[in-house]
C-alpha cells in the first residue's frame, strides 16, 4: 500500500488536474478564472504543506475536502451548482423543493464545512504551538476560523468596490440576499462550534491491543488522530 505522503502527492496532482479541467466548456469561464485564483494560491501551500510536513495527513485531507467543495462552487461560480439537477437524476425529486428554498445554497454549504474542516488543522497547529486545555484550544480555534472568514467576506466586499456589480455579483453569489456575508459567517461559525465540540469530547481509554494502528496514543490524547511521530500524550 502507498505510504500516506506518497497517497497525498496524488490527491495533490489530482486536485491540480481537475482544477485545470473545470475550464473545459465552463459555463462561466471569465469568473471561472477569479475564481481560481485562490485555487491555485491553496494548491501552492499544501503543496508546501506536505513537502514540509507541516500537518498530518488526516489533516491536509481536511484542507484537501475542502479545496474539492470549492473547485465544484468555482465550476459553476456557486449561485449556479445543478444540485437539483443530480438530485432529479438520483432520486427523482428537486432538493429545492422539497426544502421549499428560493435560491441556491450551496454556498452555505461550503460555508459550513469551512469551519467542519478548518477546526482539525487549526487545533493541532494550536497544539504544537504549546496551547493546552480543549476549552481553550476549542475557543481559539473557533475564532481563528471566524477571522479567516471575516478577511474572505472582507476580500469579497473588496471585489464588489473594484469590479463592476454584475462582474462582483457573479463571484460573489449574493443572489440578492443582503444578509449573504452574515449568514455565511453565522454557517461557518456553527460548523467551527460542533468540530470543536466533537475534538472536546472525553477520551475513552481503550486497550491497545483492539487498536487497528500502531499507536494508541491517540486514545490518550483524546484526537481522533494518531499523534505525529516524536511526540508524548498530554493528559489534561
Amino acid at each position: 500500500m502507498p505510504e500516506p505522503r506518497f497517497r497525498l502527492w496524488l490527491l495533490l496532482v489530482g486536485t491540480l488536474i481537475v482544477t485545470a479541467g473545470s475550464f473545459w466548456e465552463a459555463p462561466y469561464p471569465a469568473e471561472l478564472r477569479l475564481q481560481h485564483i485562490p485555487t491555485v494560491v491553496a494548491i501552492i501551500g499544501l503543496w508546501g504543506v506536505v513537502a514540509k510536513r507541516w500537518l498530518r495527513p488526516q489533516l491536509v485531507l481536511c484542507l484537501l475536502a475542502f479545496l474539492w467543495l470549492h473547485i465544484i462552487g468555482a465550476r459553476w461560480i456557486y449561485s449556479f451548482v445543478p444540485y437539483d439537477r443530480w438530485a432529479m437524476s438520483l432520486c427523482g425529486t428537486s432538493i429545492s423543493e422539497l426544502c421549499g428554498w428560493q435560491r441556491n445554497h450551496y454556498d452555505r454549504l461550503v460555508h459550513l464545512a469551512s469551519g467542519v474542516l478548518f477546526v482539525p488543522p487549526v487545533w493541532e497547529i494550536l497544539q504544537r504551538r504549546g496551547l493546552t486545555g480543549s476549552g481553550l484550544l476549542a475557543v481559539v480555534s473557533v475564532s481563528v476560523v471566524l477571522a479567516i472568514g471575516a478577511v474572505y467576506e472582507i476580500l469579497e466586499w473588496t471585489i464588489s468596490l473594484l469590479f463592476a456589480p454584475a462582474y462582483a455579483e457573479s463571484y460573489n453569489g449574493q443572489q440578492g440576499d443582503m444578509w449573504d456575508p452574515q449568514k455565511d459567517m453565522a454557517l461557518a461559525g456553527i460548523g467551527a462550534c460542533l468540530m470543536a465540540a466533537w475534538l472536546m469530547r472525553p477520551s475513552r481509554p481503550v486497550p491497545a491491543r483492539t487498536l487497528p494502528g500502531p499507536s494508541a496514543s491517540s486514545i490518550v490524547t483524546g484526537s481522533p488522530w494518531p499523534a505525529p511521530a516524536g511526540s508524548h500524550p498530554q493528559t489534561e
